[in-house]
């Protein structure tokens, strides 16, 4: 069973940042110093719990020009907890208080071999493929109907 959570960021640091290394640096070779940022201590942080242990981890903050977008990023789920449907109930979790906040256009920046995963939870391709830390990358955009007041 996965059960997700909503941490800030110092409360998520520890467990969002073990996941993020086992992905990010060690399976893609990012450098660990670009691996946090300034976003991290104002988004909010979801983490999913199988049995206990933490297998995945993504962020969400509100647009600092436009408070109608939420950012989403640093999706991570560990290697051998693919595939079973945790990403999807994550990303749906930080949509979900994305618009408990009045977002209604949420916007990330997929890895191109992730896109198709996006796409299929009706994210759209937004703009031309880009370098991110040495892996091409898409803007991708989902927009919900205007939130209740």
């Amino acid at each position: 069973m996965i059960a997700i959570e909503m941490r800030f960021w110092l409360a998520a640091r520890d467990a969002a940042y073990a996941i993020r290394h086992a992905v990010f640096v060690e399976e893609q070779g990012i450098p660990a110093e670009l691996e946090i940022d300034a976003y991290d201590p104002i988004a909010e942080h979801a983490l999913a719990f199988v049995d206990g242990q933490c297998v995945a981890t993504v962020r969400i903050y509100q647009d600092e020009q436009d408070p109608r977008k939420a950012k989403i990023g640093r999706m991570a789920v560990l290697k051998e907890f693919r595939g079973q449907g945790i990403g999807t109930a994550l990303l749906g979790e930080a949509i979900r208080v994305g618009m408990m906040q009045g977002a209604s256009v949420f916007e990330l920046h997929a890895q191109q071999s992730a896109a198709p995963f996006y796409a299929k939870l009706q994210f759209k391709p937004d703009g031309p493929i880009f370098d991110e830390v040495g892996i091409p990358h898409q803007c991708m955009r989902l927009v919900l109907g205007t939130p209740a007041p």
